[in-house]
This record gives C-alpha cells, sequence and structure tokens, in this order.
C-alpha cells in the first residue's frame, strides 16, 4: 500500500511572548509576571491518503488554520513532526524539500490579502514556476493561459490587477497561483468563507472538477459543516487545539461520537425539523493562553465526570476507519 501524502505524528505548536524590558524589571521587585504561552495547536497526529479530502472543522480560534500552515510548510512545529511520504521534513535533503514545498500548496481565506496588488495578476500566476524553473521562459505566458482557463479566467484579463476583479475572481486567482507549481496537496483555508453563497457554489465545483482531473488532495479547513460534508471524504473535528474525532464523513454526520461533535451537528439547521429550537454548544471557548486541565472540553460538556476534568482522553480507535477522544467510549465499554 501507499504511504499517506502528508502525516502529521504529535504535531504541537506554541507562541511564546516574551518577557519585555519593563515586564522583567518587574520581575525583579516580585511582580511574579510569566511568559504567555499560546497553545495553538496541542499534539495532533493525522494522516491523509493521496487523492481524499479532508475536512478540519472547529469553532473560531480552535487551531485549524495554523495547523493549515503547518501541514504547508508556511510555520514550522514546535514538537512532533511532519512526513510527506512517510518522510520527515527535517531528514530531507535540499531538493527533496524543494520537492515537498512545491508539493504541497494553500489557498487562503482572504484571497486581496494574499495577493500582491501590486503584480498583475498573469505575472503572479506565473511567479512560481518562472522563478523555479518548471516552465521554460519561452512557454510561460501559454503556460500561464492554460492555468487560467482551466480555473474559469480569461486569459484575457491577465494584464489586470487584484483590485480589478470580484471576489470569486480573485479566489479563482488564487487558485491558479496555487495550481501552477504543480502540486498534489491543497490545504484550502476557509477558501469560500468570504464569497456569496452562489460563487461558494461555483468555486466547490471548481474544487470538485480539479480533483478529478489532476487527482489532488485537499485539506478543507472550514466551519460550515454543509460544504464539509458536500466535499470531504473524511472529517476531523478540531477542538482547542486537540483532534476530539475523525472518520468517514458519512459516518459521523449519521452518528457523531463525541460530545462536541454532536453539539456541532446539533446547531445545524435541518428542513426536516422547522419546528425546533437551535442553540449553539452552551459556553465559550475557553483561552488557549489558559486551557482546562484533563479535557479541554469538559466545562463544556453536559456529561462530563471526574476524570475528564484530571485526564485528556486519547485519541482512540472506536470502529473501523473512527477515532474520538472521550473517556466516555471507555466507560460504555
Amino acid at each position: 500500500m501507499k504511504p499517506p501524502l502528508v502525516t502529521l505524528d504529535d504535531v504541537s505548536c506554541r507562541f511564546v511572548r516574551r518577557l519585555d524590558l519593563a515586564a522583567r524589571l518587574g520581575n525583579a521587585l516580585g511582580a511574579g509576571l510569566r511568559e504567555e504561552v499560546v497553545r495553538a495547536v496541542d499534539g495532533v497526529s493525522l494522516a491523509v491518503e493521496e487523492g481524499e479530502v479532508v475536512g478540519l472543522v472547529g469553532e473560531s480560534g480552535c487551531g485549524k488554520s495554523t495547523l493549515g500552515r503547518i501541514v504547508a510548510g508556511i510555520l514550522p512545529p514546535t514538537g512532533g513532526s511532519v512526513l510527506y511520504r512517510n518522510k520527515p521534513r527535517t531528514a530531507m535533503s535540499r531538493a527533496e524539500r524543494k520537492a515537498a514545498a512545491l508539493a504541497v500548496q494553500m489557498i487562503f481565506q482572504d484571497p486581496f490579502a494574499s495577493l500582491n496588488p501590486r503584480l498583475r495578476v498573469g505575472a503572479a500566476i506565473g511567479e512560481g514556476p518562472r522563478v523555479h524553473g518548471l516552465v521554460p521562459a519561452r512557454e510561460l505566458a501559454g503556460y500561464v493561459d492554460d492555468i487560467m482557463r482551466r480555473v474559469g479566467l480569461d486569459p484575457a484579463l491577465k494584464r489586470r490587477y487584484p483590485h480589478q476583479f470580484s471576489g470569486g475572481q480573485r479566489q479563482r486567482i488564487g487558485i491558479a497561483r496555487a495550481l501552477a507549481v504543480k502540486p498534489e496537496f491543497l490545504v484550502c483555508d476557509e477558501a469560500v468563507a468570504a464569497l456569496d453563497v452562489s460563487i461558494q457554489a461555483q468555486i466547490i465545483n471548481l474544487f470538485m472538477k480539479l480533483r478529478a482531473e489532476s487527482n489532488l488532495t485537499y485539506l478543507f479547513i472550514s466551519h460550515d459543516l454543509g460544504v464539509v460534508r458536500h466535499l470531504s471524504d473524511r472529517v476531523a473535528i478540531m477542538y482547542l487545539g486537540r483532534i476530539v474525532e475523525e472518520g468517514p464523513s458519512d459516518a459521523i454526520f449519521a452518528k457523531p461520537n463525541h460530545p462536541y461533535t454532536q453539539a456541532l451537528l446539533a446547531g445545524v439547521p435541518r428542513l426536516d425539523a422547522r419546528k425546533r429550537s437551535f442553540e449553539p454548544v452552551k459556553g465559550e471557548i475557553p483561552s488557549p493562553l489558559d486551557p482546562p486541565k484533563g479535557c479541554h472540553f469538559h466545562p463544556r460538556c453536559p456529561h462530563a465526570m471526574e476524570r475528564c476534568r484530571a485526564e485528556p482522553p486519547a485519541l482512540k480507535a472506536i470502529a473501523p476507519g473512527r477515532k474520538a477522544a472521550c473517556h466516555l467510549n471507555e466507560a460504555a465499554a
């Protein structure tokens, strides 16, 4: 069997705010100030097989985007390792690291912020293949035209600047820029969240078309459960830096296991429940500066017991192809 395309092995990412001179002077006088540590990603293990779409779901602030940037190589993990085709990036040669970096590309939520406003879109799309020598210089213009057609853009517009396009067109430019370096894996960070609903549908259809044409692999980060269910083969649910449940999309949406997943899906409006009142997940997501001990979800969980407050649950298999991190599964067994 082929190894997973990308594997995360106990990956963590922490951001530390160091004490400035005033704080250090205050400590010398007994202020007792400490460095602030944000635990954005906390021991995540996840494997993405070649050709599949994995949806990553969670509330804002749970660490989804940080994890996506680690997968794309934009941020280095502070713990654990990222493997590309079963080989850690830290153990790769310079040529292998370059190939892995080009193979995994990211599409950002705000295409206007991720595009250089001073660069014409044709130059922005062609910059990657030109710099990395993927396309001969004499063929670059035709190559850029072909990429633009693939994503539904008119090549006649390639001399325009990003501000001259609509939001949906700018997202297509971002997709074209990622495709230009011939990737195998796309990390899509809320790639349709900023678009109108009708434009969202067009971009989602484009993603599905590109996957069929090029056998692309996706990590699709979103808080929109409807989009994730439509696109994903497998879903990972993230809460406060940890994966709490993972499994096939149909199975998770049909019978969620973790109380957090159950709460998320219970809040999704459905046409067959018109008279039902929908409630958000109770409470607020805790600060990653000071996460709860034990299970991170226990302050908001209606089933929390004493063990949940003291011991973090491990992500364990609960059925073929399914995992969950909940002490209730052991209690039921």
